[in-house]
């Protein structure tokens, strides 16, 4: 996804019978492509035979409620209060959701032994508090504060968050059909990030192999939309010795994202990260200020007709909010005007810089609320541009 990737014991052709690291047994190679055959994949070499499952059995969720008629309102949910607490797979709350995107926080407060697969979406983790390791049918990867955890749909893999001494874990979360991709004038005609990019090359870190399973069994759960399936898989999915290709699961760190400031404020597509077709994430980061004798660094006010946005709050001081603290998450809906609430935009003149850290995404079709918000709402927010 990011750049070309060999890991591990690979044949030197594709599509032959090689033996591998397991004497007398043919490497059995499992292809990962989207889009068909036409979009980017990657090839994987198993010790054993990767399909076969038992015991079949869907497993019962709360009934998650959607309210397609969501007020047009502007909305902050105070996330922190919300008191469902478990593992990284049945905790998820959502919050936000439309065709294309869920958007969910997950607080975390044990670990989850079974692996599990999103058969349907792509996954993108802002590590927003907490620190571990993913296991992955990839290879390993560590994680900490401030990572983002990006992993393509029916990747196999396995969250072991450190929760020794109370350590908080927060998450938050974006699914997508579709994956994010690097802006592409971010890239040049060869496919290299340029020097104009916010990020290179080396501020992703990819998979590394640090066991293989070679024999045995496994439970896997499924993903599928919002129906959960456990299945028996005959052979550990971890029996991979080696992979190549542009897809794969990879962290980058949001201190790696370099900030393009100017003389007059800049609008948020200089702040974006990863995009598709449906939505773009973007990182609001410390970064020094307008430097126009008369700037207002403060965002102007603005009226997006064709998209949602969404921020989650990580860290900082939010300088065009009032009332905002870590973990708040925003909805400010498409064809509403909105922008710095009353005060903020003169608070910021003379300002040099800003230490805040904050994601938002912007989807393309309207998002509908989960029931979760219900009681996590700040009902005053809409009142707060009122003079």
């Amino acid at each position: 996804m990011i750049k070309y990737v060999s890991c591990g014991e690979i044949p030197a052709n594709k599509h032959v019978a090689v033996e591998g690291s397991v004497k007398g047994k043919i490497l059995r190679e499992e292809l990962i492509s989207t889009r068909g055959f036409s979009g980017i994949f990657s090839t994987k070499y198993h010790v054993h035979i990767p399909s076969g499952y038992s015991n079949l059995k869907v497993l019962q969720r709360p009934l998650i409620k959607l309210n397609d008629n969501i007020p047009k309102q502007y909305y902050h949910l105070l996330t922190n209060q919300l008191q469902v607490r478990g593992n990284f797979i049945e905790n998820r709350v959502l919050l936000f959701q439309n065709d294309d995107v869920s958007i969910s926080t997950i607080k975390i407060t044990e670990n989850y032994e079974k692996l599990f697969k999103n058969a349907s979406q792509n996954e993108l983790y802002f590590i927003h508090k907490g620190q571990g390791l993913i296991r992955t049918d990839y290879g390993n990867l560590k994680f900490k504060e401030g990572d983002y955890v990006v992993i393509p749909k029916s990747t196999i893999y396995q969250f072991h968050f450190e929760l020794e001494n109370n350590l908080e874990t927060k998450i938050f979360l974006v699914e997508n059909n579709e994956p994010y991709m690097i802006p592409k004038r971010f890239r040049n005609e060869f496919g290299q990030l340029n020097e104009v990019a916010p990020y290179c090359e080396r501020d992703f870190q990819v998979p590394k192999y640090d066991d293989v399973i070679m024999e045995g069994d496994a439970e896997i759960i499924v993903k599928t939309g919002e129906v959960l399936t456990s299945y028996h898989l005959n052979n550990h999915p971890f029996d991979v010795v080696g992979w190549d290709g542009y897809l794969y699961p990879f962290t980058f760190h949001i201190d790696k994202f370099k900030p393009i400031v100017g003389k007059i404020h800049l609008p948020p597509p200089v702040h974006v990260f990863l995009e598709n077709s449906s939505s773009v994430v973007c990182n609001f980061v410390p970064r020094l200020f307008d430097w126009h004798d008369n700037a207002i660094p403060a965002p102007y006010y603005h009226s997006n007709v064709d998209s949602d946005e969404v921020i989650y709050y990580a860290k900082g001081d939010f300088m065009s909010r009032k009332g905002i603290s870590e973990g708040s998450v925003t909805l400010h809906p498409m064809g509403l005007p909105h922008g710095p609430q009353p005060g903020k935009q003169e608070e910021s003149i003379g300002k040099k810089e800003t230490v805040e850290y904050a994601i938002m995404v912007d989807t393309f079709r309207s998002l509908m609320s989960s029931n979760y918000i219900k009681d996590i709402t700040d009902q005053d927010y809409s009142n707060s541009w009122s003079v």
